[in-house]
């Protein structure tokens, strides 16, 4: 059975740093892609950022330069390490699991899903 398990979300100050945690099971993780997605009150899951069972990554505009994804394959632990945190950054972050070793920014490409963490970014 395949489980995701996000951690880390909390609230922070507009311009903090946060780093999520996916702690995956029930799969070779490492021959997929992850992926992080994003949904705040009243509006669409959007990706956020993806990482290839390669390592290569891709990553939505809005957060492009500020976060980073990151994989340890021997832990099946995928980060998202988020820097100058904004108040629009404020949703529940997912963790998702692809159907494919590449890095996709499509949600119909990933098959298993986490519950979510909360990140609120307010002063």
């Amino acid at each position: 059975q395949v489980q995701l398990v996000e951690s880390g979300g909390g609230l922070v100050q507009p311009g903090d740093s946060l780093t999520l945690s996916c702690d995956a099971s029930g799969r070779m993780f490492s021959n997929y892609a992850m992926g992080w997605f994003r949904q705040a009150p009243g509006k669409e899951r959007e990706a956020v950022a993806s990482i290839a069972s390669t390592d290569g990554t891709t990553y939505a505009d809005s957060v492009k330069g500020r976060f980073t994804i990151s994989r340890d394959g021997t832990k099946n632990t995928v980060y998202l390490r988020m820097d100058s945190l904004k108040p629009e950054d404020t949703a529940v972050y997912y963790c998702a699991s692809g159907r494919f070793w590449r890095a996709t920014l499509n949600s119909h490409e990933y098959d298993h899903w986490g519950q979510g963490t909360q990140v609120t970014v307010s002063s």
